[in-house]
């Protein structure tokens, strides 16, 4: 078999795979717009593929193809480097845990990672409050908040020790509503850290900022097959908030 057919071959295996990918996801988690790049990003590159293999495709539309597929390679390592660079103390007075999909009551796998880097941090810092922030979004029967507050305390982590801000629908109203509530807990000033997925720390830091909260920051990973989701949907994300970044708390 030539180099080429291989090569061609190789990119319609990729696309299968990232729809059976997609198909998953349609099963097990609440539909996003990651989910539904994923599956528009596998169809393309089975007909890519197809299409490839009987040499009706230019070659400028290859040297695209290539070009795109490695600034998406470059962007997703680039959030994923930023996610691993923890830098909190654990000497911080509060730790504020973003919200994500909720399963019905049940906390996803992937806000499931987040409330365990929670656990973590608290086991290392028991003085510091855990404010657990988002409220109730489509295919949630309670708000995250308290999804989350249940599952922290399953763990462990007495009442006392979180704070619940169930109100938040976007990560700039996460920080925002979430350092109202510091503000009242801690008059005299505070220090703070957030805990999200490594492939949204980029971005959260820069909400968090906007929102006026200065944090540290913990990055909890992704279960293997949210990645591709997570990841797309996260590149989109970022790409509209270096075009249209949010106003600050103080506008």
């Amino acid at each position: 078999m030539q180099k080429k057919q291989i090569a061609q071959l190789t990119v319609i295996f990729i696309g299968v795979l990232l729809l059976l990918n997609t198909l998953f996801l349609l099963v097990v988690a609440n539909f996003n717009a990651g989910i539904a790049v994923l599956g528009t990003l596998s169809l393309a590159l089975i007909g890519y593929g197809i299409f490839w293999y009987r040499d009706k495709v230019a070659k400028w539309v290859h040297g695209t193809a290539i070009a795109l597929c490695s600034i998406v390679v470059l962007f997703c390592g680039f959030l994923a480097f930023y996610g691993n660079t923890d830098n909190v103390r654990y000497d911080e007075d509060a730790v504020v845990v973003l919200g994500a999909g909720v399963h019905g009551e049940q906390v996803s796998s992937t806000l499931a990672w987040r409330l365990n880097k929670a656990v973590e941090y608290h086991l290392l810092n028991p003085q510091a409050v855990l404010v657990v922030s988002g409220g109730q979004g489509p295919q949630e029967d309670i708000s995250e908040a308290l999804a989350m507050e249940r599952y922290l305390i399953e763990k462990g982590v007495p009442a006392e020790k979180i704070i619940k801000e169930d109100r938040a629908t976007s990560t700039y109203e996460n920080f925002l509503f979430s350092a109202a509530l510091l503000e009242e807990e801690f008059p005299a000033g505070y220090s703070a850290a957030f805990i999200t997925n490594n492939f949204h720390v980029y971005r959260a830091e820069r909400t968090a900022q906007h929102a006026g909260l200065s944090a540290r920051h913990i990055g909890a990973p992704v279960t293997w097959y949210n990645i591709p989701a997570d990841y797309i949907r996260e590149m989109m994300a970022v790409t509209k908030s270096w075009i249209s970044p949010p106003k600050t708390a103080s506008a």
